[in-house]
């Protein structure tokens, strides 16, 4: 299968800039997986596609103000994306310009109290930063860092806070796991109150979300690796509702992935820690979910690979040609998708 066949054609005034407000006022395109049928709608009605009994599968990943601003030695600037903790000082991040980010390379930042050397290589781009630092890295972080947003989104953050889902928690990710940006407390209060079920996992976002794919046939991509976590109690929550008839909805293709990662043949979920570098494409045969909330994403991307798997690739680009028709706003700050 060729990445080429992932493409489309997407109006650039369709990529949304801004968060919406309130979050769950963006539009939910409701696409029905073994039809293709459409159906539009908006995220705060979400409940009325969701049953008592279902279970809505959330990653509870908090994104590091992650992206870092330096010079080197001859006053040029290095931009630093921090990707991975290694060691308490040592991290593997992406560095442009990757050419000029050699090894010894000294770092210097407008924090008096942070240093850094550049120690070694690996693929391109991609370097092994060690920080000398005074006080809590992750306090500095906060400080001078800036949210991680994607290459194309072109206008200012104002409040971090709206890179985050509202229920994010545990601090990792280079990128938000979009699908959740749509929920409010009052959305998640009702979809209770109404008897769908809360579970959460962890997947720490990684370089796959700022990595194109550069190989032409699709299998011959390799995934990088993502640290994940499923709990006891969440596992046994999302069996629970399995085996009494429920389904599960997995809010993003992070919490997606985590729980194919973890699922057994027959679909359920075992607990466990580590690093996964599942990778879903057409043919794949899920185990684990029933259905999918997530956003609009870029062409040829691995993301859209997954949701075509979860579909069918003729169902989602017609999906997604009648979402451009209809003017839904696409990518991170855009509107959502619910496939089931």
């Amino acid at each position: 299968m060729q990445v080429s066949d992932f493409d489309y054609f997407l109006p650039e005034e369709l990529i949304a800039q801004h968060p919406i407000e309130p979050r769950d006022s963006s539009r939910l395109l409701l696409l029905h997986k073994n039809s293709g049928k459409i159906e539009h709608s908006t995220f705060n009605r979400l409940g009325e596609y969701l049953n008592a009994g279902d279970v809505l599968v959330l990653n509870e990943t908090r994104v590091l103000p992650a992206r870092l601003y330096a010079t080197r030695s001859t006053g040029a600037a290095i931009e630093i994306l921090l990707l991975r903790q290694l060691a308490a000082n040592r991290w593997q991040a992406l560095v442009k310009p990757g050419r000029k980010a050699l090894p010894g390379t000294k770092l210097n930042f407008s924090y008096s109290g942070l240093k850094a050397q550049i120690e070694d290589m690996a693929e391109e781009g991609i370097r092994t930063i060690r920080f000398d630092f005074t006080g809590n890295f992750f306090a500095i972080l906060d400080a001078i860092g800036q949210m991680p947003l994607p290459p194309y989104i072109k206008a200012t953050l104002e409040d971090k806070e709206r890179y985050q889902p509202i229920y994010s928690k545990k601090l990792g990710s280079a990128a938000a796991p979009t699908a959740g940006l749509h929920f409010t407390d009052a959305l998640l209060s009702s979809l209770a109150a109404q008897g769908v079920i809360i579970a959460k996992v962890l997947l720490h976002v990684g370089l796959d979300t700022f990595r194109p794919v550069k190989v032409k046939v699709l299998e011959e991509h390799k995934m990088h690796a993502e640290y994940f976590e499923v709990d006891e109690v969440n596992a046994q929550l999302i069996n629970k509702c399995r085996s009494q008839g429920g389904r599960v909805i997995s809010v993003g293709t992070t919490s997606t992935r985590t729980l194919e990662t973890v699922a057994t043949d027959d679909g359920v979920i075992m607990p466990k820690i580590g690093w996964t570098e599942k990778y879903i494409y057409p043919g794949y045969q899920f185990k684990a979910i029933d259905g999918l909330i997530t956003n609009f994403h870029l062409p040829k991307s691995t993301l859209l690979m997954l949701v075509s798997a979860f579909s069918t690739k003729e169902n989602i680009i017609a999906a997604y040609e009648e979402a451009i028709k209809e003017k839904y706003r696409f990518f991170s700050f855009g509107d959502a998708m619910l496939i089931i």
